[in-house]
């Protein structure tokens, strides 16, 4: 086992490169002996490895003692459901994401959907399989039990209480599953509600992902994003969402076709929830931050700033009782769903939001666009992670030519803000976010301005023209290229 599959939040790797279907029987046990559960929940996604993945992952904790309750084929979100719903000490669901097809595995939580990560103990999870602890099944133990359980009436239940379905006005939609199982929990949702789906793209589960361009269920690749830009321009429909494949995370497109940045989602709901709640702190990550800040100060929020990634996300909403969380990547967070993320819920909000305002979805967004321009991730790979480390120095060192920097505390990869004339930012001010991905060998750049978007389409290409100088690989269109072709 290559112990690199090990990441800051989660285990994902090659199958049968990085991995082999009995190492992870051996997490499994090591699971078991780090925590001592006596239940987990067990689930897995649509892929074609993860059923004899699962089977591994149930010996391992069945031959450890350990109770199993099989979800079967489930979307991530449905994991946190599951273990707070029969209030087990955990759960795995076996799933490598918007990963392609020979990727693979697992998202681990601890009671109460508690992540487990780096700093939660998933390392020592990894240090649990290197020292061989636990893996041969102990003389004498009894085995622990499995048993199948149907939660989706409850789980679809509870994805209703947020919403009141009584307020949703007719609304045509394009949805795309990317082959996972949103578009069937989409189709239960809206089963008796004036939605219209109007166009359905890879509803189908299929683990192979070979009707997706690229074979990547990601809605963020540029791919992904025009086929479903060209499904609501020629069917005319009011707004589309795309999920990963896991499910657990969404994506907007507005009436145009025009892909909505997450952190004008962020803002959208922030304000919504925070009117509804009547105040409370918000979560979000460093990528883009000015909509959201004023978004959430305007609605009597609390702004609050912290590292990406689901399991830090979730640490600091338990902390401080956040009532909401957003990130850049499409993930969002919320209370009242034991502080988990969820691919449904912002869905179900926005059509209710829309439904409230009378308003297109262009229109609710235009002017967080027009006062907040922003890049969008653009992503650079390079060859080694030496080089890529050179780059981030290189940029580092570069920063005093592009204007007078102030850098912002080190929450996660580099942040700098340039302001324009006072310690506050306004019209000229702009900023960047240059960070390493936890998930994959990348750089990925944010880059947003107050109200100039000649400013925000400079100062992108001015970064963006150091990285490729230094050896990196621009992988992402700019957002303006993508809306010229379009």
């Amino acid at each position: 086992m290559n112990l690199e599959i090990f990441r800051a939040y989660d285990i994902r790797g090659i199958f049968g490169v990085d991995f082999e279907p009995k190492d992870f029987y051996q997490i499994a046990c090591a699971y078991a002996d780090c925590f001592q559960p006596k239940t987990v929940a067990l689930g897995h996604d649509v892929r074609e490895s993860s059923p004899q993945l699962w089977q591994q992952v149930a010996a391992g904790f069945q031959d450890s003692g350990v109770g199993v309750l099989d979800l079967g084929q489930i979307s991530t979100d449905m994991l946190y459901f599951a273990v707070m719903h029969y209030q087990t000490d955990g759960g795995i669901v076996i799933s490598a994401s918007h990963n392609p097809a020979p990727y693979n595995g697992m998202k681990l939580v601890r009671q109460h959907a508690a992540p487990l990560s780096a700093d939660t103990g998933l390392f020592d999870v990894r240090d649990a399989v290197k020292n061989g602890t636990a893996f041969e099944k102990q003389k004498g133990q009894n085995p622990g039990t499995c048993r199948s359980i149907q939660f989706m009436d409850a789980y679809l239940s509870h994805l209703h209480s947020f919403v009141n379905l009584q307020r949703l006005s007719e609304q045509r939609i394009v949805i795309n599953a990317n082959s996972g199982l949103a578009g069937q929990i989409a189709e239960r949702l809206l089963a008796d509600t004036p939605i219209q789906i109007c166009e359905r793209l890879f509803v189908e589960p299929d683990g192979s992902f070979s009707q997706i361009p690229a074979g990547r269920p990601d809605p963020l690749r540029p791919e992904n994003r025009e086929l479903t830009t060209k499904a609501v321009r020629q069917t005319g429909a009011d707004l589309a969402v795309a999920w990963d494949a896991d499910a657990d995370r969404c994506f907007f497109f507005d009436e145009n076709g025009m892909f909505i940045e997450g952190c004008y989602i962020t803002a959208l709901l922030a304000t919504r929830l925070l009117q509804r709640k009547g105040g409370g702190g918000v979560i979000f990550d460093p990528r883009a931050i000015w909509a959201v800040e004023n978004a959430v100060v305007a609605a009597n929020g609390i702004p609050i700033l912290n590292r990406c990634g689901h399991s830090f996300i979730k640490a600091r909403m338990r902390k401080t009782d956040a009532l909401f969380a957003g990130e850049a990547s499409g993930h969002y967070y919320f209370r009242d769903n034991f502080y988990a993320d969820n691919g449904m819920v912002p869905f179900l909000l926005m059509l209710e939001y829309l439904s409230g305002k009378k308003m297109s979805l262009a229109e609710a967004v235009g002017r967080l666009r027009t006062a907040h321009p922003v890049s969008g991730e653009i992503n650079y790979s390079f060859e080694t992670h030496h080089h890529l480390q050179d780059a981030l120095a290189a940029v580092n060192e570069a920063i005093q030519d592009w204007g007078n920097p102030c850098l912002e505390a080190p929450i996660d990869g580099l942040s700098v803000r340039f302001l324009s004339g006072s310690s506050a930012p306004k019209r000229g001010s702009w900023r960047f976010n240059l960070r390493e991905s936890n998930t994959e060998p990348l750089l990925r750049l944010n880059v947003e301005t107050i109200g100039s978007e000649v400013l925000l389409t400079e100062k992108t290409t001015e970064i963006s023209e150091k990285l490729e100088s230094i050896g990196g690989r621009r992988e992402t269109k700019f957002r303006w290229e993508s809306e010229n072709s379009a």
